[in-house]
């Protein structure tokens, strides 16, 4: 085995740039949106179920939604989306729950960052390959994971998507 990757998936891979494409057609309140919604819904159980009783990762979800409907402040926010890079560091040694708490840390810090948005596409496929098949695996299974997760991850924008975004985020991608 080669030595566990923290992310899968790399920024030059056509299924990373396909969902890159879409990204920038967005603006940015879809783009956080759609992140915390598949994060919520296909990783926070991956760290959940391993720690059912930290509602760190589920309160950083929850602040960013709060500060994208506009019912709390941004600072206020990000001290409670800090937390879910407490619980990655916490996490170490459980593989996937580390890297479902990364991607969670990553997803919301697109209220800052949108190109934070990959992160959700690099730890959550880590989590998700981690949770389903373990760490033994060849690099080349771990990237076929990481392939279908990423359609899955653009096939989910594509669906909350709007046709003809007036403002899409000007993004500079630095990789």
């Amino acid at each position: 085995m080669a030595k566990l990757r923290k992310m899968l998936g790399k920024a030059d891979s056509p299924y990373i740039v396909s969902l890159m494409r879409v990204i920038e057609t967005q603006s940015k309140a879809t783009i956080v949106k759609w992140c915390n919604e598949y994060a919520m819904k296909h990783i926070l159980p991956i760290y959940e179920k391993d720690y059912p009783e930290d509602s760190r990762l589920k309160n950083a979800l929850n602040a960013c939604n709060e500060w994208l409907e506009g019912n709390m402040k941004l600072a206020e926010a990000k001290k409670i989306i800090k937390e879910a890079q407490i619980a990655a560091r916490e996490a170490e040694g459980n593989h996937a729950a580390q890297a479902a708490a990364r991607a969670i840390g990553a997803t919301t810090g697109t209220i800052n960052t949108v190109t934070s948005s990959l992160g959700l596409v690099f730890y959550g496929s880590a989590a998700v390959a981690y949770s389903t098949i373990g760490v033994n695996e060849t690099d080349e299974v771990y990237d076929e994971i990481a392939a279908k997760e990423c359609k899955k991850m653009e096939d989910s924008l594509r669906e909350v998507a709007i046709i003809d975004e007036p403002k899409p985020v000007k993004i500079n991608w630095n990789c």
